[in-house]
């Protein structure tokens, strides 16, 4: 069973195809849906699974607004579940794609089964359209200098645990990461500087989860902790940390990250099944 691109009104992604809750996997700033792939078959077999090419990634569209928000990301996947009739799911997201996943899961909790977080991207709090944080202008001025596939080669190793040890991993994130182009990746760093996750994560009604690589060097795992702690006690499920996992955690360790993501939804399904239910009681 493959994993083809689709494409649905201006958003690209790839299906498998599955029965139940499905889950919807949103990548981070260097990678796209091609790289859940390594994911799938360690999934269950039944399970439906979705992944999304953000807006300006793929063969999906950019946004409108040259400095969009996590919410302008937020509303896009909206469409994209509205067109697949999609009205509840799983959602997982993957360092950007947390700030995506939290700013959707605050808005339409309703939509939202479970969050699970990998990789946690805090962001930097930047007003949009202020002067850029150093670390979203360094990406975009590196892309611009390099081109996309020297760009890729300098920053994929960073995101593997081990590098030299691990060069088939490093090939697999240069290789997804080489496909970023301008103006979406240039709008996704601009999201990254005006992000502010811990915010999200405080206003959450929604059971959320995170998982991190003991060995991530762009998003640490005191970072994690500190987005696991922002998450309101009844609704916070586990943070686990992965030995031998860097930033591309799932791609490194997927076998591992698999047994995780199915670790933190048994703790928190049926927290959401119970607050579904009293959110039921006060309206019916």
């Amino acid at each position: 069973m493959g994993f083809p691109v689709k494409i649905s009104g201006p958003v690209a992604y790839r299906e498998r195809p599955g029965r139940g809750m499905p889950l919807v996997a949103l990548h981070g700033i260097g990678s796209n849906s091609a790289g859940f792939a390594e994911l799938l078959p360690h999934l269950p077999q039944s399970c439906r699974v979705i992944a999304w090419d953000a807006p300006g990634y793929g063969a999906s569209q950019p946004l409108a607004a040259a400095w969009p928000v996590a919410a302008n990301y937020a509303e896009a996947l909206a469409g994209l579940l509205d067109r697949l009739g999609i009205d509840r799911a799983i959602l997982l997201g993957h360092s950007l794609g947390t700030l995506m996943a939290a700013a959707f899961a605050r808005r339409w909790p309703d939509r939202v089964e479970a969050l699970v977080l990998a990789s946690c991207a805090l962001g930097h709090g930047v007003s949009p359209g202020a002067a850029l944080s150093e670390g979203a202008k360094a990406r975009i001025d590196e892309l611009q200098a390099l081109g996309p596939e020297a760009f890729a080669a300098k920053r994929a190793p960073r995101l593997v645990r081990d590098p030299d040890g691990h060069p088939e991993v490093v090939a697999l994130v240069a290789g997804n990461m080489a496909q970023v182009r301008m103006p979406g990746y240039g709008q996704a760093a601009r999201m990254l500087a005006s992000g502010r996750l811990l915010d999200d994560l405080a206003a959450l009604a929604v059971p959320a989860s995170v998982i991190v690589g003991t060995g991530d060097m762009v998003t640490p795992p005191q970072a994690n902790r500190r987005a696991h702690e922002a998450i309101p006690g009844r609704i916070r499920g586990p943070l686990i940390e992965l030995p031998g996992a860097g930033h591309a955690i799932y791609q490194q360790e997927p076998a591992a990250f698999a047994r995780a993501l199915a670790a933190c939804l048994d703790q928190t399904l049926p927290v959401a099944n119970s607050v579904q239910a009293a959110s039921q009681g006060m309206t019916g």
